[in-house]
């Protein structure tokens, strides 16, 4: 059997390197001028690109939020306040601040509404297999059979005693929606420092911060799932505040003996999803919104994940498939343009 995991990083470092060097170029092409920085956070490399003269409280106002948010809910970290709800499973409640409650209880919704395709209690099932870390496996039948029960957001408690996760070996994993809710606070804080336009891109998880000088479009790449080259199959174009999230089978996957493996589980079947979908793009003014829906919209597949986007005020969603079409609600259709033409559009 031979493992193969060298492609995960390379791949990663493209997208982000792309999309990063695309949104700065359609800055720097209506300003004078343009200052960006970057630090490693929340596991993967934050950039914040600002317009005009560097304002360095502003980066570290910024940074200084990401490290923070990262600090209470890293669960690759011993002490943070994730790390104490997991380890008192089964045990007793623990009380957490306001940063995590708020994220906990907004994971749950979206694990109500998506009828728990999407599952901040997935902590167990995550660490089962271990993609990208350093010892990804396939796991047994036995071993999924033993942690699929432990995965249920019906089990997590919030009272006036804090969170209780009310089964010994539960575990809670937010990286599916925390860098949302990171890239949101990035905003606020532009916002209240009176920043008028700004890029805010959190290893892919864009987010396009006011308006350009001159009025045009943002102009944002979406990654080209069959590329390791950080290629884009098309762009997105907004005028005003929005973000964007992918989640897709390129992100963090293993291969064995010629299969791949990805890191968007089931919460069914405790296997990467299986359902002709390469990556699902969200659109939205919210970005802890579009971070959660990415992943849920995947993990419902195209029918109930569209039905489900298109219920939901200020949210678009675009579906790329594995036979090289693309399909969406109007609102991303008409947001979106090709730019690869081995690609097509069928639209809804």
């Amino acid at each position: 059997m031979m493992v193969q995991q060298n492609r995960v990083n390379l791949t990663w470092q493209a997208i982000v390197t792309f999309i990063s060097a695309y949104l700065l170029f359609t800055l720097a092409c209506c300003t004078p001028s343009v200052s960006h920085q970057s630090e490693f956070a929340l596991g993967t490399v934050c950039s914040v690109t600002l317009p005009d003269k560097a304002r360095t409280e502003v980066f570290n106002a910024v940074f200084t939020r990401l490290h923070e948010i990262e600090d209470r809910f890293s669960v690759n970290k011993n002490g943070t306040e994730v790390d104490e709800i997991n380890a008192k499973a089964g045990a007793e409640p623990v009380r957490v601040s306001a940063d995590v409650l708020t994220v906990i209880e907004k994971s749950l919704s979206y694990a109500e509404i998506s009828v728990g395709a999407f599952d901040p209690t997935i902590g167990p099932l995550v660490k089962l297999w271990g993609i990208g870390f350093d010892d990804p496996h396939i796991p047994s039948q036995t071993e999924i059979d033993a942690v699929l029960p432990l995965v249920n957001w019906q089990n997590v408690r919030i009272d006036s005693d804090g969170v209780f996760l009310t089964k010994s070996g539960m575990a809670l994993d937010l990286g599916g929606i925390v860098k949302g809710y990171a890239a949101d606070e990035a905003a606020r804080i532009l916002t209240a420092n009176k920043v008028k336009r700004a890029v805010i891109d959190l290893g892919g998880n864009i987010f396009v911060f006011g308006r350009k000088k001159d009025g045009s479009s943002w102009r944002i790449g979406v990654q080209n799932p069959l590329s390791e080259r950080g290629d884009s199959v098309g762009v997105v174009e907004t005028v005003g505040n929005k973000t964007m999230v992918t989640s897709g089978v390129y992100e963090r996957f293993f291969e064995v003996d010629g299969v791949s493996y990805h890191h968007i589980l089931s919460t069914e079947n405790g296997f990467p999803v299986r359902n002709g979908l390469l990556s699902v793009t969200v659109i939205a003014d919210s970005s802890i919104d579009a971070d959660a829906l990415s992943t849920a919209l995947f993990a419902l597949g195209f029918e109930k994940g569209i039905a489900l986007a298109e219920s939901l005020d200020g949210v678009d969603a675009l579906f790329i498939f594995e036979d090289k079409t693309i399909r969406g609600d109007q609102g991303a259709i008409e947001c979106f343009s090709l730019v690869d033409n081995e690609w097509t559009i069928l639209g809804r």
